[in-house]
């Protein structure tokens, strides 16, 4: 967007950049646009509506510029931003880690749905969860938020991710251990549930321009995407204590292999929901 000798409007801001998103072929033009100047502006995408004719600054508007490019360039609109909301909370995010994806919450709803069916986990005192390539840390601080008596261990080969994944537990509330370890190599104990969204993408598989912006280790794996899951759940087979779960996710075109290799591993399946399958240790 060219800067303007007269101060813009929010709506005509609004409407000049949801135009440029759209003829760049971002079909989510009006939304991004209103996230990137609400964010810019430091007010609720509600306030833009009801204040239409405010005046941007030059200073504000040139801002605004700046991150409508990055969009236009196919960033994403969670790193522009530096958040992303997961499972009804704001997590920060960077180009370190993984943009939390709608489909992840699936495996939070899973673990709360599977887990009164195996109350035999909660007889110890101590109820190991890691989460497992944590990145951002979204899946097991909401896992933790959401059932707080489970002992969450945060894990990731990646120090930055771990970075990010420490500041957001901290920001909310979250009493987690943060782990380096590659899978479930460098952790001490025994599981009872191991959660995973690990790399599943076959490099080969058509995506978003989007994806370019994320860190590959994150996103790609061998064996067409399901290298990393074999071998956490080789990992699993032999760690996981008597009836943990293991709750991973991976592209519904992959559920039966996964789902075959894990039973030559002693997994069962017990819950396939959209992307995400529910294993049990026998």
């Amino acid at each position: 967007m060219s800067a303007n000798l007269q101060p813009q409007t929010l709506n005509t801001w609004l409407l000049d950049a949801s135009s440029e998103l759209h003829a760049a072929g971002i079909s989510t033009a009006l939304l991004d646009a209103e996230i990137i100047i609400a964010h810019t502006i430091k007010k609720g995408r509600t306030y833009l509506h009801a204040h239409p004719d405010e005046l941007l600054d030059p200073r504000t508007e040139e801002i605004a510029n700046a991150r409508l490019a990055l969009r236009l360039e196919r960033v994403p609109v969670a790193y522009i931003v530096g958040h992303k909301e997961f499972y009804g909370r704001r997590f920060t995010v960077t180009t370190a880690t993984l943009i939390p994806r709608p489909e992840s919450e699936a495996m939070i709803d899973a673990l709360k749905d599977v887990l009164p069916q195996n109350q035999s986990l909660f007889t110890e005192k101590k109820r190991r969860l890691i989460d497992v390539g944590t990145g951002s840390g979204c899946i097991g601080i909401t896992a933790k938020l959401e059932i707080s008596e489970l002992d969450v261990t945060l894990a990731d080969v990646s120090t930055q991710a771990l970075t990010i994944a420490s500041k957001n537990a901290d920001q909310l509330h979250a009493t987690v251990h943060v782990l380096k370890s590659d899978l479930l190599t460098d952790y001490a104990f025994n599981p009872d549930i191991i959660l995973a969204n690990l790399p599943y993408v076959d490099e080969t598989w058509e995506r978003s321009p989007e994806t370019n912006h994320e860190p590959r280790l994150a996103l790609f794996a061998p064996d067409h995407g399901k290298a990393l899951i074999y071998k956490l759940i080789t990992q699993a087979g032999h760690r996981l204590a008597p009836k943990g779960l293991l709750l991973i996710e991976a592209d519904p075109s992959q559920h039966d292999d996964i789902i075959r290799f894990a039973a030559k591993n002693g997994l069962q399946l017990v819950k396939r929901v959209d992307y995400i399958l529910a294993l049990q240790r026998g």
